[in-house]
């Protein structure tokens, strides 16, 4: 048997730039050899597994049926969407409780989303009638703030700026915060050319 003898390292000669000893070919082979062993038990014990879960559900399932078959489904090709399949597509939504499938991209349920808050934003409604309180359309309601004015809060007294700060001031706001969708403005074109 062969021993290695551990060297000081100030009497390792370093002058050739690698070791004179090479690698013990015994260390690499043995590895090789046991990493094999083991990779083939992991993949007999696996496919084993395999085997034994199909026959279990193939027993659980029962015997094939024609419509457990694969079906080749190229021949079809596209299939034609009809008016008739999409109305009762649509029926049966309807009559399901919510909440439902969305059958599209959600671009329908937000144009209906702001067609119920066009309702309200630009039609007299009741907010609570037994206390005569009343929802007015937003039009009128900017008509009375332009006569009448916002309350104005009390002014709080803030302490002194500090170096580089500045009071901000907003004139006008950016936006009123509400848009079209791209989907809605399609529509909206879409109905204009068919009335005309």
């Amino acid at each position: 048997m062969h021993t290695h003898k551990r060297q000081d390292p100030d009497q390792i000669d370093t002058s050739l730039g690698y070791e004179k000893s090479d690698a013990r070919v015994s260390g690499v082979v043995t590895f090789l050899v046991v990493l094999s062993i083991v990779a083939a038990v992991i993949g007999g014990i696996t496919y084993g597994m395999g085997g034994w879960m199909n026959a279990r559900m193939s027993k659980e399932d029962g015997p094939k049926s024609k419509w457990a078959q694969p079906v080749e489904d190229r021949p079809l090709g596209n299939m034609v969407s009809s008016a008739e399949m999409e109305k009762s597509v649509a029926s049966s939504a309807l009559s399901n409780p919510t909440p439902r499938v969305q059958s599209d991209d959600g671009n329908q349920d937000v144009a209906e989303l702001h067609a119920r808050e066009d309702l309200l934003l630009e039609h007299y409604s009741w907010v609570n009638q037994a206390q005569g309180k009343v929802r007015i359309p937003i039009e009128r309601a900017m008509e009375l703030v332009a006569q009448r004015g916002l309350p104005v809060a009390t002014r709080m007294d803030q302490g002194p700026l500090l170096a580089g700060d500045e009071r901000l001031a907003v004139a006008v706001p950016l936006t009123n915060g509400f848009a079209r969708t791209g989907y809605e403005l399609d529509q909206a074109a879409m109905t204009g050319r068919k009335e005309r």
